[in-house]
């Protein structure tokens, strides 16, 4: 069983940045396909970015060339570092993790077994 609880939500202006963690803990971290999700109150989750065990990562349109997520497994953590946030970025963000065997975001919630409590980011004008 895996257990993830995120952190670092807040707060921001827009333009402003954001560094989330997502730490892991009961099973071995690194064989699992990792991934950020986000939801706003009536609309669907929608992914964000994941990272596979080589640390290859694939982003959602809306967020390529301002997210980055990456991971320690020293640590046992995964991050998602968000810059120029923009006021659409506001939702509540989760980490998702699970054995994938092609471990990508676009598959969408449904192929995520394991989740964190989430995350409130929000992004003002």
């Amino acid at each position: 069983q895996v257990q993830l609880v995120e952190s670092g939500g807040d707060s921001v202006q827009a333009g402003g940045s954001l560094r989330l963690s997502c730490v892991v803990s009961g099973d071995t971290y690194g064989n699992y396909c990792m991934a950020w999700f986000r939801q706003v109150p009536g609309k669907e989750r929608e992914g964000v970015a994941s990272i596979n065990s080589h640390s290859t990562t694939i982003y959602a349109d809306s967020v390529k060339g301002r997210f980055t997520i990456s991971k320690d497994n020293a640590k046992n953590t995964l991050y998602l570092q968000m810059n120029s946030l923009k006021p659409e970025d506001t939702a509540m963000y989760y980490c998702a993790a699970d054995h994938l065997l092609f471990c990508t975001v676009e598959l969408g919630p449904q192929a995520f077994t394991y989740w964190g409590q989430g995350t409130q980011v929000s992004v003002s004008f």
